[in-house]
Order: C-alpha cells, then structure tokens, then sequence
C-alpha cells in the first residue's frame, strides 16, 4: 500500500506519524498544487489531505486510488459525485477538536470582556510601579455570570460550549441554522430574538447557504451595544465589511475571530484597519490545533484506513 500526504504541514509538524509506516510505504508533500496532486496521486493507494481540491483536475490519473482521508470535518473540497463515479471511498473526522474550540472560544471572550490586552500594557509599560493605588480601574469589566450566551449552531462543539457557559452562570440560547435542530435540554430561538436579548453571541456553524453572510450589517444592528460577537465557526458566515463597521460605530462592544473569510489573511481585509485590541481579535485558525487534537485527528484516521483496508 501507498500513502501519500499531500499538504502534511497542515497539521503541524509536533505530530508523530510514524504509526502509518506500518501500513505500508509513506510519502509526505508539505503542500500540494492540484497540478502536483495530479503527479503525486498517479500511484496512490491512500491520500491524506486537509486543503487540497479532490476532482477529475487533480486526481484524474491515480488509478490505484481506493480512500482519501480529510484531516478535517468539512470536506467542501471534495468532488463527491467524480469520487463516486470513480468508487473511491472517502472519510473525514468529526468532534476531534470538540474540546480545543470550546476551549479557545472562552480564552477569547475573556481576553476581550476583562480588557487583558489593555490591563497586561498597563502594568509591563510600566505605569503600575508609579501609580498610587493597588487596583487600577480604568476599563471596566463585568461578570459573565446572570448574561445571555447565544449560540449559532448547537451541533457538538456548540452543546460544549453551551454547557461551559451554562457553569458560569450564564442563560444560553441557540439558533438553528437549518431550522430542524431541536436539542431536548436547550432553549431554541430565532435569530432575531438571540441578537437582540444576547450578551454574548458565538457562532459554531458549518459554511452553508443557510449561514453564508448571516452575520451581516442587518444582524450587527439588532445586538446590544454592550454584546461581545465570537466566530469559530467558518469565516464566510461573516461580512467582514459590515463587522468593521460595527465595531468602528460602537454597535456591539467587541469580536473575536478565529477564522476569516479568506485564509491567511488578505491584504486588503477591512478588518485589518481595526487596531484597538480591547474590541477586536484575531487569532489564525488556530482554535481546533492544541496538540491533543491533532493527535487524536491522527489516531483516528490511522484507523480508518486500518478499518477500511481490514487490517
């Protein structure tokens, strides 16, 4: 057997694959043009890839080809129908960074609600060895505990999420971005009712025509002036114009976002104007990456080719 990781640094480089040796022979491609795809796929049994484009273009030459294993839950960069016609089986991995995300989702509200960025300035600028009292009180900050939480997209990672809050006191809501997910144990709302009575408002949503642009100019303007506004969800479901302008007009308090429209980051991102660390931050899709997620995501698609192979 062959197994060929197209865009192996995608998943970093801490991560010991050694166990997919025992499988058979391994060749790795930190990434992977889909005209490369094509040379590197010709005598694939196995392909292991996060971002590169599965179609007739990329892969219309490996003849030995039977799985192709995405090292991600989503898998918009699948031809399904080509990979159906051709009887290549694929496979990707859900609820691995279940944790990860939730976990970075509050590291994210915190750093924006207790004003971090501000208060660890303010002591390493040095103003706290001359100022003349113990507390600084200059950016004020509440407890989360009586606000509203709602949620965008109450699938695992959201229900995660939704129970941390719920432990620090906090009264969650959700949206359901299709409009059929009713979760038993949870309040279900409608949108316009989640931005409008929430004080925080998070996103946890799949890319679809549901959720593409939801978080618009239109949306901004029903929340409170006081929300903090979270997306780890997928960038698209944000107009990243209107959210610049929100923040720039004082509509909601703040943003954190873990993902971007395009990524990396273009040049020309509005959101690139936005300087004041107190209202907005950006981290580089990093939320899903602690290094237990990514093992697991590794372990658990070591099985199933271990599984599919029979082996």
């Amino acid at each position: 057997m062959k197994i060929v990781f197209l865009d192996v640094k995608t998943i970093g480089e801490d991560i010991d694959l050694s166990g997919y040796e025992s499988l058979g022979e391994v060749v790795k491609y930190d990434f992977s043009t889909p005209e490369q795809a094509r040379e590197r796929s010709r005598d694939a049994d196995v392909l292991i890839l996060n971002k590169v484009e599965i179609n007739a273009g990329s892969i219309g030459e490996a003849d030995h080809l039977k799985l192709i294993c995405v090292t991600a839950t989503g898998t918009n960069n699948l031809d399904k129908e080509y990979l159906a016609e051709r009887g290549i089986a694929w496979r990707n991995v859900a609820g691995y960074s279940t944790e990860s995300v939730a976990q970075h989702t509050f590291a994210m509200l915190f750093y924006l609600m207790e004003k971090l960025s501000y208060y660890d300035s303010y002591v390493k600028s040095g103003r706290y060895v001359n100022d003349v009292m113990f507390t600084h009180f200059a950016k004020v900050f509440h407890e989360l505990n009586g606000m509203t939480w709602g949620i965008i997209g109450l699938g695992t990672i959201g229900r995660r999420v939704a129970d941390i809050a719920g432990m620090f006191g906090c009264r969650v809501i959700y949206y359901s971005t299709t409009g059929q997910n009713d979760q038993p144990g949870y309040t279900r709302a409608g949108l316009e009712e989640l931005l409008a009575e929430s004080d925080v408002v998070s996103v946890h949503a799949p890319l679809s025509e549901a959720t593409r642009g939801l978080m618009n100019a239109a949306a901004f303007a029903r929340m409170k002036e006081t929300a903090i506004f979270l997306n780890l969800g997928r960038g698209p479901i944000v107009v990243e114009q209107d959210l610049a302008d929100a923040l720039r007009t004082g509509k909601i308090a703040a943003a954190g976002l873990d993902v971007l429209s395009a990524e990396p980051m273009r040049a020309d991102n509005p959101l690139r104007e936005l300087k004041d660390c107190d209202r907005l931050l950006i981290t580089p899709h990093i939320a899903w990456a602690s290094v237990e997620a990514r093992r697991r995501l590794m372990e658990i698609i070591l099985g199933q080719i271990r599984e599919f192979f029979e082996i």
